[in-house]
């Protein structure tokens, strides 16, 4: 999508707030504290999402006048939002619709499905809450054409990998993952959620570490925004559920993907009971190796219920 279309758009007052909108509702002492670390809001997910990335300095603080940006949300499956295996269709639109507003010149919301594509991209209602912003903005890719071989320079087990051009190419990557469980990694969040934009998943699993190499994806792949949407939380049976779904009606928001799973981890309940960080191997091992803080005591986090 281009910026013509989106400013045809704002022209035409499709981007304007409603009256409950995030922004309209935050006391302006909040508004003009520092930038916290994490942005935790309650609300509803469009404007939770709008404002928790207001609390962090707003988007043009990420998203740049000209700039290609890449959002990636769970899209794997054909379901709605009421399954908590899929982001939140108003989390995505806010996400775009931010973007817009702050300049980009092209935004791609892309996942790699785990289902057959055209289900999942209806299924999930992303594409339908996001047609208004334009045509081809949701896609799905699993064609190889779609993927090209990059380095992972940083590696420890996987050193190389085919990603999605579209992502090689982008300016901003912004990861938009639902907070769930998952069989094999405990919990999928944004570092886990970075596997949909590779080409082949199983040598992830059967020829590396699996949390190792999604550390080492992550190192490659290194998302300017995390938004996780946990307005419901897939506590079990993740990643494809069903399974018990928890009401958080919440949105977190962070410049440091691994702060942002981090307090994930540790918010919510995960079947039946409560986990720190460090327990979830990739977390920690992300944190380890530099790729944000685990350390929430040290953290800022600024809260806010709309």
């Amino acid at each position: 999508m281009k910026r013509r279309e989106f400013l045809k758009f704002q022209a035409a007052g499709a981007f304007c707030l409603a009256a409950g909108g995030a922004g309209l509702l935050l006391p302006s002492p909040v508004l003009a504290a520092p930038e916290p670390d994490l942005a935790v809001v309650t609300g509803r997910a469009e404007a939770a999402t709008r404002a928790a990335v207001g609390l962090l300095g707003g988007m043009g603080r990420f998203v740049k006048t000209g700039n290609k940006v890449v959002i990636k949300p769970n899209m794997s499956f054909g379901r709605g939002p009421e399954s908590g295996t899929t982001t939140h269709p108003g989390v995505v639109l806010a996400l775009a619709t931010l973007c817009a507003e702050a300049g980009a010149s092209r935004v791609l919301i892309l996942d790699h499905t785990l289902e057959q594509t055209e289900e999942c991209l209806e299924g999930s209602g992303i594409r339908a809450a996001c047609e208004k912003l334009g045509s081809g903005l949701v896609q799905g890719l699993s064609a190889e054409r779609f993927f090209r071989q990059a380095d992972i320079p940083d590696g420890v087990d996987m050193k190389e990998n085919r990603i999605m051009a579209d992502v090689l190419s982008a300016d901003v990557l912004i990861a938009a993952p639902v907070a769930k469980s998952h069989s094999s990694t405990g919990v999928s969040l944004s570092l886990k959620g970075m596997m949909g934009l590779v080409l082949d998943r199983s040598p992830m699993h059967s020829r590396y570490d699996l949390d190792t190499a999604i550390v080492d994806l992550n190192s490659r792949l290194k998302a300017r925004l995390t938004v996780i949407d946990a307005t419901r939380v897939l506590s079990t049976n993740g990643p494809s559920g069903p399974g018990k779904v928890l009401p958080a009606d919440t949105v977190i928001a962070s410049a440091d993907p691994v702060a942002a799973d981090s307090y994930a981890v540790s918010a919510f309940e995960w079947y039946g009971k409560r986990f720190a960080p460090r327990q979830v191997r990739h977390v920690r091992l992300a944190a380890e190796r530099g790729l944000g803080r685990m350390d929430l005591e040290n953290l800022s986090v600024r809260q806010v219920s709309l």
